[in-house]
């Protein structure tokens, strides 16, 4: 057991055991932090111990390419690329939360990151659940002060953003709609990246595990560099608002090994 699994998992029995009904455990990350390993490995766990558990990634939620493209139509050209707030189907997201807490059987969708679009069916499972894991790179974030949505962090804002009208609206997001979805975590848990430099590295990880698995395709380093660029602004704003608020700060390093106790 890794010093990560076990630290949730000491938290999560006292959970567990205050707990009033099903527990939604929020776990938040970076991309390529280890989130889904994570919590597999808590599931497995948790149920060795007895405990109904079930995953919902917020990864699951995203809406496929045609919705998106209306998106951007819409709003913002970025809003084409998945990933921010404001490309998930919210909706849904809420309706399953809702239904975990009250005890009622889930049909939890599933993406497919190499064709781009969700899977037409889900995976069923049968409640009530004692615990639900909540996992996603944003689970949990609030939004920003509208000063600090000014100044580009990167070149894609920069250059593509210029009237801060795709930042803005993905802020917006993160005050109505997610701010709904993410009221129903009863606890949350940051796995802290020890900066945003290290992400680059780790989601080009995570594409050479999709061809590994028989994907179609891939990002190339290009893309790849570029697509990052659609997270940093939030990632950097949950490294620093975040750990202050997480019921359990798990700080990583580099080679995503626990740094410290927190």
């Amino acid at each position: 057991m890794t010093p990560s699994l076990e630290r949730i998992a000491t938290a999560t029995r006292g959970w567990l055991a205050g707990a009033n009904g099903p527990l939604i455990l929020g776990l938040c990350g970076a991309q390529g932090s280890g989130k889904s390993t994570l919590a597999m490995g808590l599931q497995a766990l948790m149920e060795q111990e007895g405990r109904r558990t079930a995953i919902l990634s917020l990864d699951d939620l995203y809406l496929g390419r045609q919705a998106r493209g209306q998106l951007a139509a819409d709003v913002h050209p970025l809003f084409r690329t998945r990933g921010v707030p404001g490309t998930h189907d919210v909706a849904r997201g809420i309706a399953l939360l809702e239904a975990a807490k009250a005890g009622a059987p889930l049909l939890l969708p599933r993406f497919d990151k190499g064709q781009d679009e969700p899977l037409p069916q889900g995976e069923a499972v049968a409640g009530p659940v004692d615990l639900l894991i909540f996992e996603g790179w944003c689970v949990g974030a609030r939004p920003q002060a509208k000063a600090d949505l000014v100044q580009p962090v990167n070149a894609l804002e920069r250059d593509e953003d210029p009237d801060e009208i795709w930042r803005r609206h993905v802020n917006r997001q993160l005050r109505g709609p997610y701010a709904e979805l993410f009221a129903w975590i009863d606890r949350l848990v940051l796995l802290a990246a020890p900066d945003f430099s290290v992400v680059r590295g780790w989601r080009g990880q995570q594409e050479e595990a999709l061809l590994a698995r028989g994907a179609d395709r891939a990002m190339d380093a290009g893309q790849l560099d570029r697509f990052v660029q659609h997270y940093e602004r939030l990632t950097l704003h949950i490294l620093t608002e975040m750990p202050a608020r997480a019921d359990l700060l798990l700080p990583l390093d580099e080679a995503r090994h626990l740094r410290s106790a927190a």
